[in-house]
């Protein structure tokens, strides 16, 4: 599987925000550079209403930080920034630094494919403060937008069901990394195959296609049409059937489908693109099984959604095959998964006791969580238990040999208990080591399967895609306990008065 590299050909060091860099150079004016610091990449909600999340980006972000070094042209840049007096923003030492820079950070991840839900971390980043602070941006870019479209893409599959989704977003996309990464994306959400060409060569994606309204109108007839395709490619014979009739274009289709038999070829299916899907699709159905085509399929598109899928199958639509493009690609009911990246712990050396850090907000739901997490997800034969959030540095995992409580983190009146003795596993996994990757990286349709196999996990009231039921996530005791301390303690609330 190919990456980043392959796609751009140039370092993406200078891929942050000006403000990253600023910090940069004032860490390490001040002597700070070298602390040691842990920060979370998580969100704070489900995106589309929805009951679950799927992880994705992560093999983006593995390969953005195997390359990441600032060059001698990136550093010459930097040095033409000035401040608001006209003089260097930057030092000319600082940059001499960043040229010598290599990535000595530990990163944590939870694996590409998993479900996931608000408040986990899905990255954590610890090292050197200097080098945490300067990945966020590039980071939240990468796994934001492709855990979103990850997760859209799950739910339209999920409502198809049986019947493949194929991604035909590329034209809609928002730019070339945004059309390349949702393919991307997309495929590890479930679906079966992309338009995407230069997905399919990068990422090893199926790619499938047809012809456009464009073939059918440079001919003088749509039956001409039908018949040059047929001869041109007869082995790809999926045909558009809606540029003047829907149903005389399926009658056509259904002529030259007879011809291509007469040749040895079989006609794949037809394409509907435009009017009422059901109600053409039934049609189309009866025509195509009475001429002896019942294994030719009925591809569908036209701005296609999860819901308008739903309602569509709802209605009896005999549609075997979804094409799905802008609102899949896009995200169009939510343009952004809204991660954010926080600090939680910071320490002067290795050797060091770790400081907890905390953010405060008057909204309940921006408190960030403090401490070194990992998510621990429990589970019995009956499925999933629910989620736990720890700290892994200085609290240290719950005790398993008994009955805990997972508290929620934004109402601690929302509590669950796990049984003693519940199996479980720990979600976030090694990836790099001081640097190094560590990780094997599975191959992409790998990826795919663990989302399918997470999804038949979920509960079915979790999937639903109204008003779905809530997973359970929560804080360990003692850290929601820690928690509530150092916000008491930040407002300057003593014991008495708690």
């Amino acid at each position: 599987m190919n990456g980043l590299q392959d796609v751009y050909r140039v370092n993406m060091a200078l891929l942050t925000d000006l403000y990253q860099l600023t910090m940069a150079q004032g860490y390490w004016k001040l002597g700070k550079a070298d602390e040691e610091a842990v920060f979370h990449l998580y969100f704070r909600k489900a995106p589309f209403a929805g009951g679950y999340t799927i992880a994705a980006g992560l093999g983006y972000v593995m390969d953005y930080l195997s390359s990441l070094r600032f060059t001698s042209d990136d550093v010459a840049y930097l040095a033409t920034l000035t401040g608001n007096d006209g003089k260097p923003l930057f030092q000319q030492d600082f940059l001499d630094a960043l040229l010598n820079m290599s990535f000595a950070c530990d990163v944590d991840a939870i694996p590409e494919g998993t479900a996931v839900f608000p408040n986990e971390p899905l990255v954590r980043v610890s090292g050197p403060i200097l080098q945490c602070q300067i990945v966020e941006s590039l980071l939240l870019n990468i796994v934001n937008f492709q855990t979103l479209i990850a997760t859209k893409a799950a739910r339209i599959t999920q409502v198809a069901g049986d019947e493949p989704v194929l991604e035909f977003g590329l034209r809609r996309a928002q730019g070339i990394d945004g059309a390349l990464a949702a393919s991307r994306a997309a495929y590890i959400g479930g679906v079966a195959a992309t338009s995407n060409v230069l997905a399919g060569k990068l990422f090893g994606i199926p790619v499938k296609g047809t012809h456009a309204h464009s073939w059918v109108m440079s001919f003088d007839t749509e039956m001409q049409a039908f018949e040059g395709y047929a001869q041109a490619i007869p082995n790809n014979c999926v045909f558009l059937v809606d540029t003047y009739d829907t149903l005389e274009g399926v009658r056509n289709a259904i002529a030259i489908g007879q011809k291509l038999q007469e040749t040895g070829h079989r006609m794949v299916g037809i394409r509907l693109d435009s009017g009422d899907l059901a109600y053409l699709s039934i049609e189309t159905r009866k025509l195509l099984d009475e001429a002896g085509f019942e294994d030719a399929q009925i591809v569908a598109s036209n701005d296609l959604d999860e819901n308008i899928i739903e309602n569509l199958k709802h209605q009896g639509a005999r549609i075997n095959v979804w094409g799905v493009g802008t609102r899949l690609v896009t995200a169009d009911s939510q343009p952004a998964l809204g991660g954010v990246y926080k600090l939680g712990a910071i320490r002067s050396r290795k050797d060091d006791a770790w400081q907890m850090r905390i953010k405060l907000s008057e909204q309940a739901v921006k408190t960030s969580i403090p401490g070194m997490q990992q998510v621990r997800r429990f589970f019995s034969d009956q499925g999933w238990i629910g989620d736990m959030i720890y700290d892994q540095a200085v609290l240290g995992p719950p005790d398993s040999g008994h009955t805990t409580t997972i508290i929620d983190p934004g109402d601690a009146t929302r509590m669950k208990q796990v049984p003693a003795g519940s199996a479980y596993e720990d979600l976030l996994v090694p990836i790099f080591r001081q640097g190094r990757c560590v990780y094997d990286r599975p191959a992409l349709a790998d990826i795919r399967q663990r989302t399918q196999q997470q999804l038949k996990a979920l509960h079915p009231t979790i999937r639903r895609l109204l008003n779905p039921h809530e997973y359970p996530v929560g804080l360990e005791p003692r850290l929601h306990g820690l928690r509530m301390d150092m916000m008491f303690d930040a407002h300057g609330i003593t014991l008495s008065e708690r």
